[in-house]
């Protein structure tokens, strides 16, 4: 996307008194939908007040939340809402941000790790393994049944190279044959 900012640079949305957001590198009126892109694109930008030059991002980081939390599933618990409202004025007021910041990293450190064990456990799982094997089987037995499908080949060369983990397999092999030569002649 454009709007990707180069070397850790920040891009800068300047709002205007019309509520337009103008984005200062693409040299674009954008949206609060392209900013919300932006976020998970990990790019950052900076909201300003193009006429007192307040930042503005945090309010803009906010109304997109209200307006995700308003227009789609919600995300945030009515719990969570309430309890979050009850801490401003707290004394603790000043510990929330970063102990929510600090989770909120840890969250995304172990979404990022169950997705890896997960890819990783289907590549080294027996079960999953076999449950592609028996897939293969099912797709090689099915095609028999089509006319004028080219064989399944690739189950055949998979199984040859499979034979060597066991002799299960090279019984599969000489059943599928057996199961073949049948459907042949049914054929006939």
């Amino acid at each position: 996307m454009a709007n990707q900012a180069k070397d850790g640079d920040t891009v800068i949305i300047k709002k205007y008194a019309n509520r337009r957001l103008y984005n200062t590198r693409t040299s674009s009126y954008i949206t609060l939908d392209h900013l919300a892109q932006m976020v998970k694109e990990n790019v950052e930008f900076k909201v300003i007040d193009a006429k007192s030059g307040a930042d503005l991002t945090h309010s803009i980081l906010t109304q997109i939340i209200m307006e995700e939390e308003a227009g789609g599933e919600q995300m945030l618990p009515t719990n969570f809402l309430r309890q979050l409202i009850a801490m401003y004025g707290n004394s603790m007021q000043a510990l929330l941000p970063g102990y929510l910041e600090a989770s909120m990293e840890h969250f995304r450190e172990n979404q990022n790790k169950l997705r890896k064990a997960i890819e990783e456990s289907i590549g080294a799982n027996p079960l999953a393994q076999i449950a592609q094997r028996n897939m293969e089987m099912f797709k090689a037995a099915a095609a028999a049944f089509v006319p004028g499908a080219p064989p399944a080949g690739n189950f055949v060369r998979d199984e040859e190279k499979s034979a060597s983990e066991g002799g299960e397999l090279s019984e599969l092999r000489k059943q599928m044959a057996e199961m073949q030569k049948k459907l042949d002649q049914l054929g006939k």
